[in-house]
């Protein structure tokens, strides 16, 4: 069971350039099993292509790495976080994607200005606060996590599956992690849209209410009819 997780990992890691989501050894994906409480993630400074399955490295919710000969992620203690508070994940997703990230930099949140947006975030995309002197110098990457639930508190986490961070970058979350992926695509794609959405229309207004909730509401929740039919 944990060889399959550790292979989820893998796969969705090396997802992530081949979507021209990475740049360099930047970014990483996780993966959990929630009745063993472990999750799989990269393993720190690794080269994407030279990755593989046996080099994901397994984490339980305490922090304690529990299989793999490498160092995790440096940002483990930030997918912990997210794993503890957003129980109903399975997977997570950093990268620094290019126009995503833009918007991280410039600690503006992506307004959703249309349809392809709606499809994958019912609202805009937010960003979070900066973080403190304090949070920065103490355990960075578990306050990066806190950071995150604090911006997402009152907001369902599969309604936004995914936040900026402050002068950082996106994290995207899913059911698995391959949706996780699947969102981070989806997020450097409206991301970019809207940079170019502002270019020609600097005063744009978010969509429509009836329009954003027709769209999102087509893919999400008890009425969705987007797609085929899963067999039972």
């Amino acid at each position: 069971m944990l060889k399959e997780l550790k292979r989820e990992a893998y796969e969705a890691n090396v997802a992530l350039p081949r979507h021209g989501l990475i740049n360099l050894t930047f970014g990483n994906a996780s993966a959990i099993d929630r009745a063993k409480g472990v999750f799989a993630i990269k393993p720190s400074g690794v080269d994407y292509a030279a990755l593989t399955v046996d080099d994901m490295v397994l984490v339980d919710l305490e922090g304690k790495r529990v299989e793999g000969k490498l160092n995790p992620s440096s940002d483990t203690p930030t997918h912990r976080r997210l794993f503890i508070d957003f129980a109903e994940i399975g997977g997570v997703v950093h990268t620094h994607s290019s126009h995503a990230t833009a918007f991280a930099q410039a600690g503006r949140p992506i307004p959703n200005f249309g349809t392809t947006h709606s499809d994958y975030f019912k609202d805009e995309v937010p960003v979070t606060r900066k973080m403190t002197t304090a949070e920065i110098a103490s355990a960075y990457e578990w306050e990066t996590g806190t950071v995150i639930v604090e911006r997402l508190k009152g907001i369902d986490p599969a309604d936004c599956p995914a936040v900026l961070v402050n002068r950082h970058a996106p994290f995207t979350w899913g059911p698995n992690v391959a949706k996780a992926v699947e969102t981070a695509v989806a997020l450097e794609c409206v991301a970019h849209m809207a940079l170019m959405s502002l270019a020609l229309a600097p005063d744009l207004k978010p969509i429509e209410t009836e329009l954003r909730d027709k769209h999102f509401k087509r893919k999400h929740g008890p009425n969705a009819y987007y797609g085929q039919a899963k067999k039972s």
